[in-house]
């Protein structure tokens, strides 16, 4: 418990607020006791690191292309 909220307030101090707000929407993967739960919510942190989006939201975007590609 101490080296998390060691973690958090080096990350809190080193990091910008934007990153630190993503960080805090994957803090259920240590709260779930689902083990899926935990690994979709590890790569949904990662994904929102590296594009700046969730996986729901490339999911939605792809989704509309596809819808807006057949009309």
């Amino acid at each position: 418990m101490i080296r998390t909220m060691i973690l958090l307030l080096l990350l809190v101090v080193c990091t910008s607020c934007s990153e630190f707000a993503l960080l805090m929407s994957g803090s259920s993967v240590a709260i779930s006791q689902n083990t899926y739960a935990k690994v979709y919510n590890g790569m949904d942190v990662l994904t929102i690191m590296k594009t700046e989006k969730g996986i729901k939201t490339h999911a939605y975007n792809k989704m509309k292309e596809v819808i807006d590609g057949d009309e």
